[in-house]
């Protein structure tokens, strides 16, 4: 990692601000804990396999929010310590990572791993052992319908609410502008399925017609016969559930047989920054359109030191993906701090389930489900960057971009 001799330095109102009480707390605020052993904090991650890109980045993002807390002088009077270990995108891993962090690494705190298909089994270990689980990323419904005490997710929404105001948007866009015809490519993936349901049951009930659906399975590299597909039914609105590498083999496909559609929308995928433009060619990118929970140009508490700190490190600005493991961290550590210790877990899920807590993605707060109660934003590819689009309160640009433009802007 590449350091700069600039230090972040973390102002006593900004900490502050990291932890805003809608409720009484469950304890009476932060005990300092003596000794010079350091506070580990526990997690597996895909360093390989299908999932390899984003977690990798959710890696540098837990990375940042360690410096930070330790550039702060600790958690709880300890420096933190991360536990990484790599569950190569593997189910059947990331059991045996967790169960090994907490037997044998003997960790004090855990965090998530990243995507549904991993958080499923990973929090269930947690659940088993009585260890708080923030997970930053993994909204799949499921997640939340086992009656886990000790699960909270660190986005927004779960995802069969992700693509909800993008599909409201469309939904109201005025006839003629208005698609009249959607096809749905979609990875079968716990959290891609119920993400595209969700917006396809809002776009057909205000009228938009199914020409093409299908599931393709997580191992698909080629997307050539489904193109072919979707270039026979000619929609006017292609939404693709896709994670990273899948989101880009479909529009090379799209783009090698010379598909065009007038709308586009992804999950997931071009909200990965400069991988996802290197992936497609930044020459594709212009108008498509995404769900996502950071951007770096957001104006919330502590979003430019996270940014700062990430570039000093990393050398670039960082994906969202990133942003989302360092907000993990942050409801980690405001837990800790709300209750003053780490001996009662359960304790520390109770307090975030009664509390709201400002992280760099905004205000977040729980169901008792430890399911979030917020929304995501849109975002949009423009002139070779991302912005928010949706709401127009926190939108970084003023226009929304009509339709898919590959080949550049003013092509």
């Amino acid at each position: 990692m590449r350091r700069n001799p600039r230090r972040i330095r973390w102002t006593t109102v900004a900490l502050a601000a990291a932890v805003t009480l809608v409720a009484s707390a469950c304890g009476g605020g932060p005990s300092a804990q003596d000794g010079d052993s350091p506070l580990l904090v526990g997690t597996s991650l895909p360093l390989t396999g299908q999932f390899s890109q984003p977690g990798t980045e959710a890696k540098r993002g837990y990375e940042v929010w360690q410096a930070t807390v330790n550039e702060r002088g600790g958690l709880l009077g300890r420096q933190v310590k991360l536990v990484v270990k790599d569950d190569s995108s593997n189910q059947n891993t990331v059991v045996a990572d967790y169960n090994a962090l907490i037997s044998r690494d003997k960790v004090d705190l855990l965090l998530g791993s990243f995507s549904s298909l991993l958080n499923l089994p990973a929090s269930a270990v947690a659940e088993r052992n009585k260890m708080l689980f923030v997970e930053p990323a993994g909204g799949s419904p499921e997640m939340f319908d086992r009656g886990f005490k000790y699960l909270i997710y660190s986005q927004q929404g779960t995802a069969d609410r992700q693509g909800v105001a993008f599909a409201e948007w469309i939904a109201g866009l005025p006839e003629g502008k208005r698609p009249e015809t959607a096809a749905y490519p979609v990875l079968d993936d716990p959290f891609a399925k119920p993400n595209v349901q969700g917006i396809r049951k809002i776009l057909e009930k205000a009228g938009i017609e199914t020409v093409y659906s299908t599931t393709y399975a997580p191992d698909t590299k080629n997307f050539d016969t489904i193109v072919t597909r979707i270039k026979a039914a000619e929609p006017d609105l292609v939404v693709q559930g896709a994670v990273f590498e899948d989101g880009v083999g479909l529009v090379r496909s799209m783009r090698k047989a010379n598909v065009t559609t007038p709308w586009f929308y992804q999950t997931t995928a071009p909200s990965m920054g400069h991988q996802y433009a290197e992936g497609i060619g930044a020459e594709n990118t212009e108008g498509i359109l995404y769900a996502i929970s950071h951007v770096p140009t957001a104006k919330t508490p502590g979003n430019e030191e996270f940014v700062a700190e990430y570039q000093d490190m990393f050398g670039q600005e960082p994906t969202e993906d990133a942003a989302d493991a360092f907000a993990a961290g942050q409801v980690l550590e405001a837990a800790a701090q709300g209750v003053g210790s780490m001996e009662d877990q359960l304790a520390l899920a109770d307090w975030l389930r009664k509390n709201t807590v400002e992280t760099i993605l905004g205000e977040l707060s729980w169901n008792a489900d430890g399911s979030p109660k917020g929304e995501f934003l849109v975002g949009q590819w423009q002139n070779g960057k991302t912005e928010v689009v949706l709401p127009k309160e926190v939108a970084t640009s003023a226009r929304i971009v009509e339709g898919w433009r590959p080949g550049g802007a003013g092509r």
